[in-house]
C-alpha cells in the first residue's frame, strides 16, 4: 500500500446524498479518484457501468469473494452484493491518486480499518428517517418491499455513526457540501 494515497470513505444509509457529495467533491478536488464498487443489482437508468459501479453476476461476484479478490464486501440485502476489489484500488494508486469512496456503512467500517490513518471516514447523516424515506421516494428506484428494506436497514446504520471520524449532517446538501469540502482538502494536507 502506498502511504502518501489518502482515501476518503463516505458512508451513510441508502438516500443521504453521499454519491451526490461524492461527485462535488471529485469535481473540487483534482487529485481525487473515485474507486468504482462491484454489485450485482441491476443497473439504474442513469448509471453507467465502470463510472458507478461493475455490475456483474451473482456467480462472478461470489466467484471473487472465493478467490480473495476484494478489500472488503457484503451482502447489502438479500442476494444483492457490494464490495470493492483490490484490483480497483491498485490501479489507483498506480495512477498516484487520493481515492474517494462511496460505501454502506458496514463497508466502510471495514476500510477504515484496512487504510487505517491513511483514511478520513465519513458518515453523512440525515435529520430523520422521514426525510430518508422521502428522498428515497423521490429518487423513484425502490417499491414498497425495497423501500421498506432500506429504512430498517437505516435504523441500523445509523446507530453505528459514532465509529465514523467525522459525521456530516446532510439537512441542507449547499451547508454540506461547504463543510466536507473543508474537513477532506485539510486531510489530503496532513
Amino acid at each position: 500500500m502506498n502511504m502518501k494515497t489518502k482515501y476518503i470513505i463516505l458512508s451513510a444509509p441508502s438516500g443521504s446524498g453521499k454519491s451526490t457529495i461524492a461527485s462535488f467533491l471529485l469535481n473540487e478536488i483534482k487529485s481525487l479518484s473515485f474507486s468504482v464498487s462491484s454489485t450485482n443489482r441491476k443497473k439504474r437508468k442513469n448509471e453507467n457501468e465502470g463510472i458507478d459501479y461493475y455490475f456483474i453476476s451473482r456467480e462472478k461476484f461470489k466467484f471473487h469473494i472465493e478467490s480473495d479478490d476484494f478489500i472488503e464486501w457484503e451482502e447489502v440485502y438479500t442476494n444483492h452484493y457490494k464490495g470493492t476489489l483490490k484490483s480497483e484500488i491498485d490501479r489507483l494508486i498506480t495512477e498516484k491518486r487520493n481515492i474517494i469512496l462511496d460505501v454502506d456503512v458496514s463497508g466502510g467500517l471495514n476500510l477504515k480499518k484496512y487504510f487505517g490513518n491513511n483514511a478520513l471516514s465519513v458518515f453523512i447523516d440525515v435529520p430523520n428517517l422521514e426525510t430518508l424515506k422521502n428522498r428515497l421516494l423521490v429518487r423513484g428506484s425502490e417499491n414498497y418491499k425495497s423501500l421498506k428494506e432500506r429504512i430498517e436497514k437505516s435504523k441500523s446504520e445509523i446507530k453505528m455513526k459514532d465509529k465514523f471520524d467525522v459525521i456530516i449532517m446532510n439537512d441542507r446538501m449547499s451547508r454540506a457540501k461547504k463543510e466536507i469540502l473543508t474537513i477532506v482538502k485539510n486531510f489530503i494536507k496532513k
